[in-house]
């Protein structure tokens, strides 16, 4: 790990490439988006974000342009390959085959969850807020993947951490009528409140996909300031971006 990334530490082969971004990276951004904000519906202005983007294509050598999506919380998964579209797809998850392709994830508290198969041959990256979790984004991007759940791995990406998440009677609903097992990921704090376990609730749905080797976690965005969170920052919080890519 160094100061403005976060290297993954999963047996991945050698093949697939990935890395978080801090909101330490080599950017220009100011207050109270400084330094490294990669979100260009953010509200920071647009020429700061490109030219962080550019900034990150550079410093970690990407083989790409990388994919970005237009998330609206959903579950709709996009086919990628490196070469880039007029638009942004809209989506909230991507899958690729492609060598030189470089998906993205844009967060600040939700998960972003990164996905290979154990041949490197197939990529998937994931943004899994409680909406999207809840109504199976991990589930439709091992669908879209086409490829056996058992043959994949799971890195679970930093996001806001049980302790610094409380919710309501809606969230802890939509994960119980899924499955009663969600409960453990869940504890009561206040009537109709709850503190909930973002990362926790991903591994039980990954696990009942098939997939059990699952790896990372651990990290707390609101708590950690490395990282952007909207539930601390706002409105005026940046994005920083899980990435995901397939050597040339």
């Amino acid at each position: 790990m160094t100061d403005a990334w976060i290297f993954p530490d999963w047996p991945a082969p050698c093949s697939v490439h990935a890395a978080v971004t801090t909101r330490d990276g080599p950017g220009v951004s100011q207050p109270p988006f400084g330094r490294f904000n990669l979100g260009l519906r953010s509200g920071e202005g647009e020429q700061a974000v490109h030219s962080n983007r550019s900034a990150l294509r550079q410093s970690l050598a990407l083989p790409a342009e990388p994919r970005w999506l237009r998330q609206v919380h959903g579950v709709t998964v996009a086919d990628l390959g490196p070469l880039p579209s007029p638009e942004e797809p809209e989506a909230d998850a991507a899958v690729s085959h492609l060598p030189g392709t470089v998906l993205a994830i844009l967060t600040a508290d939700c998960l972003p969850v990164l996905l290979c198969t154990d041949d490197g041959r197939t990529i998937g990256a994931a943004h899994a807020g409680w909406r999207g979790l809840a109504a199976g984004v991990l589930e439709e991007t091992i669908e879209q993947m086409q490829r056996p759940a058992a043959s994949l791995l799971a890195w679970l990406g930093p996001c806001i951490g049980g302790p610094s998440y409380e919710v309501g009677e809606q969230v802890h609903k939509a994960f119980l009528q899924h499955a009663a097992d969600a409960a453990s990921a869940f504890t009561p704090t206040r009537p109709g409140h709850w503190l909930c376990d973002l990362a926790a609730l991903a591994r039980l749905r990954l696990t009942a996909a098939g997939i059990t080797r699952i790896y990372g976690g651990g990290f707390d965005t609101h708590a950690d300031e490395r990282f952007y969170s909207y539930r601390r920052e706002g409105v005026h919080s940046g994005r920083f971006a899980s990435l995901i890519w397939l050597e040339p």
